[in-house]
């Protein structure tokens, strides 16, 4: 049997960016994931592309990297991946604090400015619900998940990569290293194994005797039916947005092992409405966000459904009553909004990338230093992104 270079785990946009980088750089890749579309949070996310969102040296390095490469990225991989740029607008309710969201705006690279709420309604004629009173604006880069991934096992498979419909169960371990991959019915050897299974690579790099501080918000959301009557002129969201505050609050280094069962809800959920129409013209409307603990857990499908369309309805209310079918799949997120990329402490050949906060805009660059640095190129970037950074609150 070959043994791979690498086997990555998990095919959503980091196990397709990662395996076609790496398969690039020349190395025999094995790409292996239980569904052949899975319901991902890639599948489901906005595919939306913040590149004006850099707030450090890190992060403002990784976001030109990233909108550079999406402009050329489907010319590098000779599929469509339907990238466009355009209007965000990030809607102020009317008891929001503005002077406080303003502030809060300054630090980006590019801070989005305010309009009123007629300049905003120029920009989206649809956004006519009474919980606008306003908005902040930025020009936003945009992508379809489905797309993209398709488009990166594509060129993955043209450079001779092997892709494997198969559920991994667990990690070979002998001593203190990792040799490959179980599933179902055999084990896969490889030199190093990469874990991209976002919400799922806790569970799974427990199986081996790995602890890792990722965690996940369950997501819920309704995907509508093609709607080519309506045009959704922006991509829209909320200024004051909810859910990172909520992921700090639920990865707190103190109730960490609550992770490691589940039943738990460790925060209210919250939820943050926004919307986004694709070149098919569906379009997702969301979001809300739970964290409970344990990646199977039961939902009030009914009572989800009447809280997104109620959200919506107080801001784009000729989409809230749009057709469409409720979804949720489990978002993984770090403690400080930066990814786990890199080596695990403690165990060889193995490497952990997940915890995107921002996936589409920051994963195309740092996949391809990390294929890189896997061939001998070492970059000072992907140490700041390691693991091994909240060693000292363990």
């Amino acid at each position: 049997m070959q043994t791979f270079d690498w086997i990555v785990v998990g095919n959503g946009l980091v196990g397709a960016a990662a395996s076609y980088e790496l398969a690039r750089q020349g190395l025999s890749v094995l790409l292996v994931d239980q569904h052949l579309t899975p319901a991902n949070a890639t599948r489901y996310s906005y595919g939306g592309i913040p590149y004006w969102a850099g707030t450090c040296d890190l992060t403002r390095t990784l976001c030109q990297e990233g909108i550079a490469k999406h402009r050329q990225l489907s010319a590098e991989l000779g599929f469509e991946t339907q990238f466009r740029e355009l209007d965000l607008l990030l809607t102020v309710a009317p008891d929001d604090d503005l002077q406080a969201l303003a502030a809060e705006y300054a630090q980006f690279a590019t801070p989005p400015r305010f309009i009123d709420h007629a300049e905003a309604q120029a920009l989206e004629p649809l956004l006519t619900g009474p919980a606008v009173a306003g908005a902040f604006t930025v020009r936003h880069g945009h992508v379809s998940p489905v797309a993209v991934v398709s488009a990166y096992n594509q060129a993955f498979q043209r450079l001779g990569g092997t892709r494997m419909i198969a559920q991994v169960t667990g990690v070979v371990r002998i001593k203190d290293r990792i040799t490959g991959i179980l599933t179902a019915e055999q084990a896969y050897p490889a030199q190093r194994v990469l874990v991209a299974s976002g919400a799922f690579s806790r569970q799974l790099l427990a199986t081996a005797g790995v602890k890792v501080p990722i965690y996940h918000t369950q997501a819920e959301l309704i995907e509508t039916l093609p709607a080519p009557e309506m045009t959704l002129r922006t991509l829209v969201m909320p200024a004051m947005t909810q859910r990172f505050e909520l992921e700090a609050k639920a990865s707190r280094p103190e109730i960490d092992d609550l992770w490691d069962e589940p039943g738990h809800e460790v925060t209210p959920s919250i939820i943050d409405g926004g919307a986004i129409q694709f070149r098919d013209h569906h379009l997702c409307l969301g979001q809300i966000s739970h964290t409970v603990t344990g990646l199977d857990s039961s939902a009030d499908t009914s009572a989800s459904i009447q809280r997104l369309r109620s959200t919506l309805a107080g801001i784009l209310p000729r989409l809230s009553t749009l057709p469409g079918h409720w979804h949720r799949c489990p978002v993984s997120f770090s403690r400080d909004g930066l990814p786990l990329v890199g080596p695990l402490s403690g165990v060889e050949g193995i490497d952990l990338m997940a915890g995107f906060n921002g996936p589409f805009v920051y994963l195309p660059p740092i996949a391809q230093r990390f294929a890189q640095a896997a061939v001998g190129q070492p970059d000072d970037l992907l140490t700041a992104l390691s693991p091994g950074r909240f060693l000292a609150e363990a």
